[in-house]
């Protein structure tokens, strides 16, 4: 009976202190819930000083992205622009005393023929037919020599590589182009003109037009010892010294 009554008695008090531990522990997991829900997070705090670390945020920074071009494949992009090419300048050229000298055989001074060859000056002797006649009614034949003016070719040849040449000269054809046959064997001249294609003006038989050649006259210069050939145009005009078989040491081409 003792036993019985003191377990009923002893029972009791167990349940209610495991009653009360449950009850306590149950009222710290709630006060410990709480917590948990009311401490703010480690970004909240952050952000409260105005700190946002990258590793703690919970979205992406709000970045704006700076724009993509987008690539062009490689055949797609332009070209190089070419280089500005011009035209090429146009250097008009006289004949006599200018690039040679010429004299009647029969009337040339034996003294200036042998100081031009002694000197090494090129020359040559050609057959002209002359506009004028014989008493039998036969075309009259000059023999001409020409002395060419030292350096001719080499200054040809020169100008040809970055200027078209013409030939403009006072003289006629029939004395004129046997002579630039001569001088002219590679062809370098693109044009010949000859006395007809001058201008006699108020002032001056014989003047060379440039305007005959080009309207442009921005790219186009005439040498000629005569400074009334550019009377029309003289700021196209490039003077030289005559050029004469008693002046071997000439170096206006050279």
């Amino acid at each position: 009976m003792a036993l019985v009554a003191q377990g009923e008695v002893v029972s009791p008090r167990s349940l209610q202190i495991w009653r009360g531990f449950l009850n306590w522990l149950a009222f710290f997991f709630q006060i410990l819930l709480q917590l948990l829900q009311g401490t703010p997070t480690l970004a909240q705090i952050f952000g409260f000083f105005g700190l946002r670390p990258a590793l703690l945020c919970d979205s992406p920074p709000p970045f704006k992205p700076l724009p993509v071009e987008p690539t062009l494949p490689e055949e797609e992009f332009p070209a190089c622009a070419e280089e500005e090419t011009f035209d090429k300048l146009t250097v008009v050229l006289d004949l006599d005393e200018t690039l040679v000298c010429a004299y009647e055989t029969s009337s040339l001074p034996i003294v200036v023929r042998n100081q031009a060859t002694q000197a090494g000056l090129n020359w040559f002797e050609l057959e002209c037919v002359s506009t004028d006649t014989e008493g039998d009614g036969k075309q009259k034949v000059n023999h001409v020599t020409v002395f060419e003016r030292p350096g001719l070719h080499e200054f040809l040849a020169k100008l040809s590589e970055f200027a078209e040449l013409i030939l403009f000269t006072a003289g006629l054809e029939a004395y004129a182009r046997p002579l630039v046959d001569r001088i002219d064997l590679e062809n370098r001249f693109s044009h010949r003109l000859y006395r007809p294609s001058t201008t006699s003006t108020k002032y001056r038989e014989h003047v060379k037009d440039l305007s005959c050649l080009s309207k442009d006259l921005c790219r186009i210069v005439i040498v000629d010892n005569n400074p009334f050939s550019f009377l029309l145009q003289p700021l196209n005009g490039i003077p030289c010294l005559p050029f004469s078989a008693g002046q071997p040491n000439d170096e206006q081409v050279v």
